[in-house]
C-alpha cells in the first residue's frame, strides 16, 4: 500500500471569497460609490437615550432630545405618496426606503439607525417607523453590511430641526 501523505490541517481555511480584505474591499467600494457617484446625503438627527426623559413602565418619552446632527451618504428610494382624507382637510403622506452602509455608519461615524429618530432629505423631514437588515456580503450569514429605513414624512411641528 502506497504512504497516505494526507494530514489534517492545524486550522479552517478562511470563508471562500469572504475574508477580511474582501470585507474592507467591499466597503471602500461601497463608500466610494455613494459618496462620488450616488451622492445621496441625507442630514441624520439621533434621539440621545441619555438626555431624553423615558417612562420608566412604558418606555416612551413625550418630550425627546436629539444630537446635533450628522451629515451621511445614503441610496434613497421614493415610494408611492398617498393622500389621507378628513374632517379637516387632507393630507399628503410621503414615505421613502433609506439604504444605509452598516460599517460606514457604525465604524466611522459611531451611529446607529434607530426607530424614532429623524432624517432630513430633500429639504423634508422623516421619522424612521422601521429598520431591517436586507443583504447580506456574498449571501453568507452574519455578514450583513446594509441597514433599510423605512421612513415617513414627518408633519410640522412634530420635530423642529433647529
Amino acid at each position: 500500500m502506497a504512504d497516505n501523505k494526507w494530514s489534517q490541517p492545524d486550522a479552517p481555511p478562511p470563508p471562500l471569497f469572504a475574508g477580511k480584505k474582501e470585507r474592507d474591499l467591499v466597503k471602500q467600494v461601497n463608500d466610494e460609490l455613494l459618496e462620488r457617484v450616488i451622492g445621496q446625503a441625507v442630514l441624520y438627527y439621533p434621539i440621545s437615550i441619555k438626555d431624553s426623559n423615558f417612562h420608566s413602565l412604558y418606555g416612551e418619552a413625550i418630550n425627546k432630545t436629539f444630537l446635533p446632527p450628522l451629515r451621511t451618504y445614503v441610496l434613497v428610494d421614493w415610494k408611492d405618496s398617498s393622500v389621507v382624507y378628513d374632517s379637516f382637510g387632507y393630507d399628503k403622506i410621503y414615505n421613502i426606503d433609506v439604504y444605509f452602509h452598516r460599517r460606514r455608519l457604525t465604524e466611522d461615524q459611531n451611529l446607529f439607525v434607530r426607530v424614532g429618530d429623524f432624517l432630513q432629505y430633500d429639504q423634508m423631514l422623516f421619522e424612521i417607523v422601521n429598520t431591517s437588515m436586507t443583504r447580506y456580503l456574498f449571501g453568507q450569514d452574519g455578514q450583513d453590511f446594509e441597514i433599510k429605513a423605512t421612513c415617513r414624512y414627518a408633519r410640522e411641528g412634530l420635530f423642529n430641526a433647529e
